[in-house]
């Protein structure tokens, strides 16, 4: 019992045995049981060393803590405009749960955003339209070196480990993607059965970790990955560098999240913290990485096998393109995330200031394998923040080819940006690994909500591309995008970014880019 407890009792005791004396009626408890509590809690607060507020201000002091405690749920519900809110405003949340849930996702009276903001970005429609696709269009995954292409749908499911997400938000997800025909990353924390049994395409994604094929000292596991990669539902392979919410550091399972399943699944110790290390230990050179890469797809028999990372240095990726060419391989594709966070925790200070922005990213990696011939063989995935139609047809502008989904996701299943991710105290059932908490996500309704999430957006995107007078996204362009600068001017993409001819790295570098190419090495990550 604390302290306060123990004041409050005494003086509640204090005062029965006042009030027994004076023969005192049942009613007047109803008096003394209060005052005796506002009392106790009064002389604690005088005593107490931790909190100067409640010492200067006795009980009074105690309704600081409470506002501040239920804060963000005042701001998200009550004072937040329906556009101003973050990391996902009013209007991105609902037209998710508008789309899952099958409803209409329009609004009358026109927008209520400033379109003359600094910053404001918008699409360019075209004065002839085209009529939209009746069946949405796949992107082929697969270079030369690859034996065994997968088509990838324009919108899936972003890299969200079982572990960090509950059993049924996992059944979910993959159902609703076995359900639609679009592939679900794993994350880096295992594949599962919860992955396996509703039967949907998967990107199985190794980390740092190497959980799911990892031996007993933390190194890679070829021949357990080589088992698990050759499983049906495992369609692509990935190797994670980094990720946008903390890129250049592990992420972090708490040890109250690792049950028996969590430890099976990662291959690690139940019940104790798990740190992924901040770099790999299978590759310390561009060279060797790319080589790795190769082993991969040669151990996963042949099927397409990729990067994710969200990018920093330029001049460390043109070493990796330089890898490439100097090796003759190269991976089949490279997703790219966006340093706006996903569904990691992570310090402030990373999520806040370290990390290349998505837009940027996919800009550098664009021109990066356009400038050095390699954008034909390698597809480019984006991941970050994409929530709407709007959302993807900008992303594929910038340069990607399809689109990666988390936390619009996870609101698909539930999620109600609650923002307690990490404490195994998630009000919906999404993020944790306690029983009742999970069992309130019903899968099969929340399975229905992300198979139809997924339609609605990706035929949202193919409508934008049609007012836009184009019928597949390869015939997207960066002037087809525009930017407010100031309110009185905008710009398109086209002009406010450099974008590089096919091979212009490698017969003549522009000024803007010489530098960065000539300093990069395929044999040293060059800061």
């Amino acid at each position: 019992m604390t302290r306060i407890g123990i004041i409050v009792l005494a003086l509640v005791a204090a005062l029965a045995a006042t009030a027994a004396a004076i023969g005192a009626s049942a009613y007047w408890w109803f008096a003394v049981l209060p005052l005796a509590f506002l009392g106790g809690l009064g002389v604690w607060d005088l005593v107490q060393r931790r909190h100067s507020v409640l010492r200067n201000y006795p009980v009074l002091g105690h309704a600081r803590f409470l506002l501040e405690r239920i804060r963000p749920e005042l701001q998200q519900y009550f004072i937040e405009r329906n556009y101003d809110g973050r990391p996902f405003d009013r209007d991105v949340r609902s037209i998710v749960y508008e789309r899952a849930k099958g409803t209409d996702a329009e609004e009358p009276y026109g927008t209520e955003r400033d379109v003359y903001r600094p910053g404001h970005e918008f699409l360019v429609p075209s004065m002839a339209p085209c009529p939209v696709p009746e069946t949405p269009p796949r992107v082929r995954i697969g270079g030369p070196d690859c034996g065994r292409p997968y088509d990838m749908a324009l919108l899936n499911v972003s890299a969200m480990s079982f572990g960090s997400l509950s059993a049924n938000a996992v059944l979910a997800l993959n159902g609703g993607a076995a359900a639609g025909g679009f592939a679900q990353d794993t994350g880096e924390g295992g594949l599962s059965e919860y992955h396996l049994r509703p039967g949907g395409d998967l990107i199985w994604e190794i980390g740092t970790g190497y959980f799911g094929c990892r031996t007993d000292t933390g190194d890679f596991d070829a021949a357990e990955f080589a088992g698990k990669a050759a499983h049906d539902q495992v369609k692509c392979v990935s190797l994670k560098l980094s990720q946008g919410a903390k890129p250049g550091i592990g992420g972090v399972l708490p040890g109250a999240k690792v049950n028996a399943e969590i430890a099976g699944v990662r291959d690690v110790p139940e019940g104790r913290t798990v740190v992924s290390p901040p770099y790999h230990r299978v590759f310390s050179t561009p060279r060797e990485l790319v080589l790795f890469v190769a082993r991969m797809r040669e151990l996963a028999r042949g099927k397409p096998t990729g990067l994710k990372l969200c990018v920093g240095s330029r001049r460390q990726f043109l070493a990796v393109c330089k890898a490439m060419l100097e090796e003759g391989t190269a991976p089949d594709f490279i997703v790219v995330d966006g340093a706006e966070g996903g569904t990691g925790a992570a310090p402030l200070e990373f999520a806040d200031h370290v990390g290349t922005p998505l837009t940027e990213g996919l800009h550098t990696v664009h021109n990066a394998l356009v400038g050095t011939g390699l954008r034909d063989r390698i597809r480019i995935g984006a991941s970050g923040k994409i929530a709407t139609g709007s959302d993807l047809v900008k992303r594929m502008v910038q340069g990607a080819d399809y689109g990666n989904s988390a936390r619009a996701m996870m609101f698909a299943v539930g999620c109600i940006q609650a923002q307690k991710c990490h404490t195994n105290k998630c009000p919906t059932g999404v993020t944790t690994q306690d029983p009742r908490r999970a069992r309130a996500l019903d899968v099969p309704e929340k399975t229905a909500r992300v198979r139809r999430f997924q339609e609605a957006t990706v035929a949202s995107a193919l409508q934008i591309m049609a007012s836009m007078g184009v019928t597949d996204p390869g015939q997207l362009a960066p002037h087809m995008l525009r930017r407010r600068v100031d309110p009185s001017t905008e710009r398109s993409f086209a002009e406010l970014y450099e974008w590089l001819a096919p091979g212009e790295l490698l017969a003549a570098p522009p000024a803007s880019w010489a530098a960065d190419w000539k300093a990069a090495d395929p044999d040293r990550f060059t800061v």
